[in-house]
């Protein structure tokens, strides 16, 4: 499984250059005076977000990364080159903690954009060559200054997917089906549990071209607050999230308990972190080509008697995933109207 979420590296920022102690050496200037060039900078390690990678994969197989040194200064005033960079590409939405040697991390940096990127071993600094050494008293100074020392540290990158949309629930309920009929995504589709191990990603576009990012989370079970199943591992890829789509499969529901496997699914979140349950929820029945018509009906009044607006559809026949879709959409005008009317509040507009 090639999708990597996860890795830790370690980074070596390159020695500066050493100063060069050397002398004018002209035909009838026998004691010339010193022109020892500067050592050149060290290469730093930068890690950078790319809109090409997906994964970390590539960099869980390097795990480690060694900058260029600074080449040392020379005569006749010549400095030395500066080190490269080693650059190291992450996908957009990594996070980069520095790690000490008790192995707590600290968050250095989230990079949520395209091209963003942090220094996290700086190179040392080049060395000064005798010239800079020279003065009243001493006029031909043999020595010049060594260059700075690298650093070395350990990282842990940690990937969490940006997604406008999640999509939960538990194994088998349809969602990567609901994700292929939705957007132009191709995820592995199969009616047995945890056939999605990799969070997929697909783009939905409206009338107008906006588009949507929704993500195929892998099917949550109980425990997986505590790492069962497939565990916390995919549960931080949520935490991004604007949207909720909470998928359940109409053969999993018992009408005498509809709501059981949302409430579930619900616990997990709470337990991995409370805050999950604070965002928005679109609840969705899926598979309802399975329910008789009496049997859909039921579920229908039971919804309307507790108040819960439940979306029914099935995604395998794309029977009223419009109506979803409107929903989604009309969602996200209003917290784009919100926004911008919050905006207007702060500037004093009103």
């Amino acid at each position: 499984m090639r999708f990597i979420d996860q890795a830790e590296v370690t980074v070596r920022s390159g020695n500066g250059g050493n100063g060069c102690v050397s002398f004018r050496r002209e035909k009838y200037v026998p004691k010339g005076g010193p022109d020892g060039g500067d050592g050149g900078r060290g290469g730093s390690v930068r890690v950078r977000a790319s809109g090409k990678r997906l994964t970390l994969y590539d960099v869980r197989l390097q795990r480690r990364y060694l900058a260029e040194n600074g080449k040392p200064g020379m005569g006749k005033g010549k400095h030395g080159r500066a080190g490269e960079d080693a650059v190291i590409d992450v996908p957009v939405g990594t996070l980069v903690f520095a790690l000490n040697a008790d192995g707590e991390r600290q968050l250095v940096a989230d990079l949520r954009q395209p091209d963003q990127e942090v220094v996290v071993a700086q190179g040392g600094r080049g060395g000064k060559g005798n010239t800079h050494f020279k003065s009243s008293t001493n006029r031909t100074p043999r020595f010049a200054q060594p260059g700075e020392e690298g650093e070395e540290t350990k990282f842990v990158l940690e990937l969490k997917i940006l997604a406008d949309v999640g999509l939960i629930g538990l194994p088998n309920a349809g969602k990567s089906t609901l994700i292929s009929a939705v957007s132009a995504a191709q995820p592995k589709v199969a009616s047995y549990p945890f056939t999605t191990l990799t969070p997929q990603l697909g783009v939905v576009e409206d009338d107008y071209g906006q588009q949507l990012v929704w993500a195929d989370i892998p099917g949550l079970i109980e425990g997986a607050h505590a790492g069962q199943g497939l565990g916390h591992r995919f549960l931080r890829h949520v935490e991004r999230t604007h949207l909720l789509i909470h998928v359940c499969s109409a053969e999993e529901i018992s009408l005498e308990h509809p709501w059981e496997g949302f409430e579930l699914v619900n616990e997990e979140l709470a337990q991995f972190d409370p805050a999950l349950l604070d965002k928005p929820q679109f609840w969705v029945v899926n598979k309802i080509d399975l329910w008789s018509a009496d049997q859909l009906a039921t579920f229908q009044n039971l919804a309307a008697q507790a108040g819960r607006q439940v979306y029914c559809l099935s995604a395998l026949h794309q029977d009223h995933i419009e109506e979803l879709l409107e929903a989604v959409w009309e969602f996200f005008r209003q917290t784009s109207r919100n926004a911008e009317e919050a905006e207007e509040d702060s500037d004093g507009r009103f």
